[in-house]
């Protein structure tokens, strides 16, 4: 990758991150201990498919720390979101197909976010939940921002294939 290529990767990381600092009081509800904010998801994988995965995982991870200083973001955003980012470019990038990287985003968030989410919980936030507990959480907005990054990025690639064939 050139130098050029990874500035613009870059820069788009970081209108990505703004976007979801930005976005997350307007698309963000809260949900138990948490606040699910489906965004996030979906600017995790639009950044796996587009940019890569260690694009997708440093702008999870800028994203929860900025809104955790601004106070609209909690700490169980790091684990949920940056596992998620990471398997979601991970798998993406062994096999080129959308529905791995919307995969990895649920499994990362959803599964393995939630229960490493659990002893953060209980021992920094003072949580009596179970770790299924959060792991339900997460999979409410991790689907739902998952839904939307499929939907989305599945009609770009068509509308730039009819692009193609018309040329």
């Amino acid at each position: 990758m050139d130098r050029q290529d990874s500035l613009r990767k870059w820069i788009f990381s970081a209108l990505l991150v703004a976007a979801g600092v930005l976005l997350s009081p307007l698309f963000s509800f809260p949900l138990g201990a948490t606040r699910a904010f489906p965004l996030q998801h979906m600017i995790n994988i639009f950044l796996a498919v587009l940019c890569g995965t260690r694009f997708s995982t440093s702008a999870a991870f800028g994203t929860a720390l900025i809104r955790n200083i601004l106070g609209t973001g909690s700490l169980l955003a790091f684990p949920g979101s940056m596992i998620g980012a990471f398997l979601s470019g991970y798998l993406y990038s062994k096999t080129q197909k959308l529905w791995c990287a919307v995969l990895g985003e649920f499994v990362g968030t959803s599964i393995i976010g939630g229960l490493v989410s659990y002893p953060i919980a209980a021992l920094l936030m003072g949580s009596s939940k179970g770790a299924l507990f959060y792991v339900s959480l997460f999979s409410i907005s991790c689907g739902a921002g998952c839904v939307i990054a499929f939907c989305v990025l599945k009609s770009a690639r068509l509308i730039q294939t009819e692009l193609l064939k018309n040329r």
